[in-house]
């Protein structure tokens, strides 16, 4: 994760320092007198699983070829099974019979911590919006071989199924 070097309440060069609490150096803002704790953002993944439980749905987003599990950002005071239920609704118009979530992990390459979350759709009727290119119901040995290889998505997705996750 990248360090934050300026204090985004004043804008001073931040110094660390030993934070008796945390146990470890956090950047402080000497003219504030105040600890600047990491700033990332926080997403929802979704294994999305068909209301039978037999099949698994991957999309295709931004012109590019390849599979993957819906995701997006959450927003400023939303919970993150709201987010679930509101990106699944947004993206596919579906509902959400069940939900539960799996696995978080950071990525760094967004400064996002992903968080994971099994979800039942209430219908296989997808009406996808326009963020979504294509999609398709898989099952569980087709969603593996098709969702994007070495990607956050496939990483989720084995886990999902296996209950191992590489990071751990």
């Amino acid at each position: 994760m990248s360090e934050m070097k300026h204090c985004m309440a004043c804008g001073t060069k931040l110094t660390m320092k030993y934070h008796p609490d945390e146990e470890t150096e956090v950047p402080f803002c000497e003219k504030c007198g105040d600890w600047r704790f990491p700033v990332f953002s926080t997403a929802v993944s979704m294994v999305l699983v068909s209301p039978d439980r037999k099949q698994y749905l991957l999309i295709r987003q931004y012109g590019r070829k390849t599979w993957i599990l819906p995701a997006g950002y959450i927003n400023r005071g939303e919970d993150a099974e709201s987010a679930v239920r509101r990106e699944i609704r947004e993206e596919l118009g579906l509902g959400v019979l069940k939900l539960k979530f799996n696995r978080s992990h950071y990525f760094a390459p967004s400064n996002t911590l992903m968080l994971n979350f099994e979800a039942q759709a209430d219908s296989l009727g997808v009406r996808p919006n326009k963020e979504v290119d294509d999609w398709r119901w898989f099952g569980e040995k087709e969603a593996r071989e098709n969702v994007r290889p070495d990607s956050l998505a496939q990483r989720f997705l084995e886990g999902y199924f296996t209950g191992s996750y590489p990071w751990e």
